[in-house]
């Protein structure tokens, strides 16, 4: 598969550009199964606030339930350390959400700008196909290869 951004080749769909980062989607699904990851962020970053609070509560819970015993069970505590752990990794889960958010959000900006900085340019002059491609680079030519739906085709015409 092909980069539709900067038409980098033999790339795996449903994954990022290898050199531009753009997230290819797989032409071979319905359009209505497919999803982009930085959709999911919201539901991700709340499910792990949701968790992180719920294991806090239930640990401090635990702890003040048990606290006065005489002799608790050594159980306990290795919940309550456990617990605690959850909501240490659940912390850190939220934060690299926000993070992976931002980035997301910095980088649609960015494709948006340079959408319209290209179509600013389509209207205000008329450019050769040489001047919107790169250069080529025959130092790291890749040969073509067969793809799965041309061999799709091939077993389908026998």
């Amino acid at each position: 598969m092909f980069c539709p951004n900067c038409g980098k080749a033999d790339q795996q769909p449903e994954t990022y550009c290898r050199q531009c980062g753009v997230y290819l989607f797989d032409f071979d699904k319905p359009v209505k199964r497919q999803t982009k990851p930085e959709e999911h962020i919201k539901a991700n970053a709340v499910l792990s606030f949701l968790t992180a609070l719920a294991s806090l509560i239930l640990s401090i819970l635990l702890f003040l339930t048990f606290k006065n015993y005489p002799d608790p069970h050594p159980i306990i505590y290795v919940t309550v350390g456990f617990l605690l752990t959850i909501t240490a990794w659940q912390i850190q889960t939220f934060w690299r959400t926000l993070l992976l958010g931002k980035h997301f959000k910095k980088h649609r900006q960015e494709n948006d700008s340079t959408t319209d900085s290209i179509e600013m340019n389509q209207s205000n002059e008329a450019k050769s196909t040489n001047d919107l491609l790169p250069e080529a680079d025959f130092e790291n030519y890749v040969p073509s290869s067969v793809v799965e739906r041309t061999t799709k085709k091939l077993r389908s015409k026998r």
